[in-house]
């Protein structure tokens, strides 16, 4: 061999090894989370968000199934508290590492994630989305927001100060119906909005009860202590789990925070309402028996009707009133609607009321029209207002996409910003219906006095508390289980 021909084999070879060496690193590359590279939001060349669920069975199933769908979401990791739940997640991401504690998960895991998805009971939301963001980790959290409002105002701020891409779980916000409703009522076409009736016909799960005697056997694959987390121990009970915490003012929120993001949303997205003034609320109850009317604190009640007044906006000319109704109380049909039309969708709606009309939607703002509902056909506004890809369904692609690009680049429909003063408004709903069965014994010894009913809860958004009735506000902010708290 030559000595031209062993400089050019030695050259040959170096080039094969640089190469290889090359393909290597940037095999390695591809996969290094895009915080790793350059911060929160950095655009990886894999252009591939790395995932990590919170809550992994029924909607957390069908979340992480959403954002996988669209084709930039890498779903690498599971937590799930009660593997039975978590059953269908595990079989449709074989490759995701799974996990029953989410601390040890973000405590081992941190460095190879970009994102969290929460899926979990009310109760729990706050923890653990705290803890993602502030590992500086992008956050999905299902609604509502938290379960007390001073969670919610926590995560508002952090959501700012750690400069992360947040979205709550209300789609409907990134639905086509909304916008149509902003640009009908930024055309004029109802005038001065003043009034809004939000209703719905959940719970669907037993509310209204006593606490259930007798203990459970907690079942295989749930580990209790972990799904209890914040919540005060209490013995495993039949039943609770997978749905029907709602209806224990301990893990949830009762139709309010169920169904009130999906009906409300619309509400202050049109009219760009924030905080609520005062609120004020009448509650249905249960006979025990042909005497004696049931009082059950630990639970949320059958029916409620809430009346929140927010202050005038840019948007209005003066205050607005906003009705809450659920258990299937409804407002009365307005005069423009047909005698067989349905009214919102029948058990759910939100109905807005105007100087020069109404118009009403189902709900997530779907079907939207105009009143009298000839009108929706007949009045044509231009369209101002961008769709969603997707509309309601392209929610998760939207913050997927959002949190590749990084903190402030693209605009989302439901960013804490938004969800967090939405989320307050319904919770200070819930303090006014929790209020209302705050009890005293009476003077005499005999019965009860209840000074929370029939009086209107004043609110001091600044230092979030009720000025009027102070025994609610250790609602406002509840103490945690031993051994939990919000943030490091």
């Amino acid at each position: 061999m030559s000595e031209k021909e062993t400089d050019n084999t030695a050259a040959n070879s170096s080039r094969r090894n640089f190469l290889k060496a090359g393909a290597v690193a940037a095999a390695s590359f591809l996969i290094v989370p895009r915080h790793v590279l350059g911060g929160p939001g950095f655009l990886a060349p894999s252009d591939r968000l790395v995932i990590a669920g919170i809550g992994v069975g029924g909607k957390g199933e069908s979340d992480l199934a959403s954002f996988h769908k669209s084709g930039k979401a890498e779903i690498a990791y599971l937590c799930d508290v009660d593997d039975r739940r978590a059953a269908n997640s595990i079989k449709n991401f074989p490759k995701a590492k799974y996990y029953k504690d989410y601390r040890e998960m973000l405590d081992k895991e941190a460095k190879h994630i970009d994102a969290v998805s929460v899926s979990t009971p009310d109760h729990n939301h706050a923890v653990q989305a705290m803890a993602a963001m502030q590992l500086g980790k992008h956050v999905y959290v299902q609604k509502p927001l938290t379960h007390d409002i001073y969670e919610a105002r926590a995560l508002t701020d952090a959501a700012k100060k750690y400069k992360v891409v947040t979205q709550m779980g209300n789609q409907g916000a990134s639905g086509d119906g909304v916008r149509q409703l902003r640009e009908w009522y930024d055309a004029d076409v109802i005038g001065d909005v003043h009034t809004i009736y939000a209703w719905t016909d959940r719970p669907v799960w037993p509310q209204g009860i006593s606490w259930p005697t007798g203990n459970g056997q907690v079942p295989k694959g749930l580990d209790w202590d972990l799904w209890l987390g914040t919540a005060p121990y209490k013995e495993y009970v039949e039943k609770l789990v997978p749905f029907n915490w709602r209806g224990w003012w301990d893990y949830g929120t009762g139709a309010l925070g169920d169904m009130g993001c999906h009906l409300i949303e619309a509400p202050f997205s049109v009219l760009g309402l924030q905080y609520a003034t005062d609120v004020q609320a009448s509650v249905g109850s249960v006979y025990v028996d042909e005497f004696k009317r049931g009082y059950f604190p630990e639970s949320c009640p059958p029916s409620s009707h809430v009346v929140l007044n927010f202050p005038k906006t840019p948007k209005t000319k003066g205050p607005v009133k906003l009705h809450w109704m659920d258990g299937g109380i409804q407002p009365e049909r307005p005069e423009e609607l047909g005698p067989n039309e349905v009214f919102g969708d029948g058990g759910n709606g939100v109905l807005f009321v105007g100087t020069k009309g109404k118009m009403m939607a189902s709900t997530y703002a779907e079907n939207p029209r105009l009143l009298p509902t000839s009108r929706t056909t007949e009045v044509k506004v231009p369209q101002k207002l961008a769709r969603v890809p997707g509309s309601a369904s392209g929610h998760y692609a939207q913050w997927v996409e959002g949190a590749i690009a990084g903190y402030g680049k693209k605009e989302l429909s439901a960013p804490f910003e938004i969800s967090g003063p939405l989320t307050e408004a319904l919770l200070m709903a819930n303090l006014a219906i929790r209020g209302y069965d705050i009890r005293k014994p009476k003077a005499s010894g005999e019965g009860y006095d209840y000074p929370g009913r029939y009086v209107k809860l004043l609110w001091d958004n600044q230092n979030m508390r009720i000025t009027n009735f102070d025994e609610v506000n250790q609602f406002v902010k509840r103490e945690y289980r031993k051994g939990w708290k919000l943030g490091a």
